[in-house]
């Protein structure tokens, strides 16, 4: 049994998006055999962080406190978001800049360099878009859902990091049960 968090990066809250399909899909595969709890990007209100100082030496806001403690108590995360403009979605980025702060994720050492406060978590990455996976993957490299993989959530010390890019999502209905299907299933093997 694991502990998974599920983080709907989706920044709209409208249930026929399919991002939260696929949400409320792996937290029914995985809601058997594991705990789980889910963020819903869309219903936080949070600020954007405008100074590194802040970032720094600032004050978590109150309303992301629940968010830090569903970290902490994570094994397992599940990111789920749709690919905007060639990468996450502001929300879910502004969202990432506030809790993967010192003290939360990372610890500054006298070297210079980063404790990471996060290790021993695993994570998914679940990312939609209109276009084919395979041309994101060859023409666009998959550049933006690396720079996640290794300068966010490896850097904090969250190691694997597993990716399930789905494109054409506007494709069919049919495609669209079929990603459903094997979302759940990862959510039953905790991955």
């Amino acid at each position: 049994m694991s502990r998974i968090l599920i983080l709907n990066g989706h920044p709209h809250d409208d249930p026929d998006h399919f991002v939260h399909a696929l949400a409320a899909a792996y937290a029914a595969g995985a809601d058997d055999l594991h705990e789980t709890r889910r963020i819903d990007i869309a219903r936080l209100d949070f600020p954007i962080l405008r100074d590194p100082g802040d970032w720094k030496s600032g004050d978590l806001p109150e309303s992301l406190r629940d968010a830090r403690d569903a970290l902490e108590w994570a094994d397992h995360l599940v990111i789920i978001y749709p690919l905007w403009l060639g990468d996450m979605p502001a929300l879910l980025k502004g969202f990432l800049e506030q809790i993967a702060r010192p003290g939360i994720a990372i610890e500054p050492k006298e070297s210079g360099m980063y404790r990471q406060l996060l290790k021993g978590k695993s994570a998914r990455l679940i990312v939609t878009m209109g276009m084919p996976a395979i041309a994101y993957m060859q023409f666009f490299r998959g550049h933006s859902v690396k720079s996640f993989k290794r300068n966010i959530l490896q850097f904090v010390g969250i190691k694997p990091v597993r990716v399930s890019i789905i494109g054409m999502v506007d494709h069919s209905d049919r495609h669209r049960r079929k990603w459903l299907r094997k979302v759940e299933r990862l959510g039953r093997w905790g991955r």
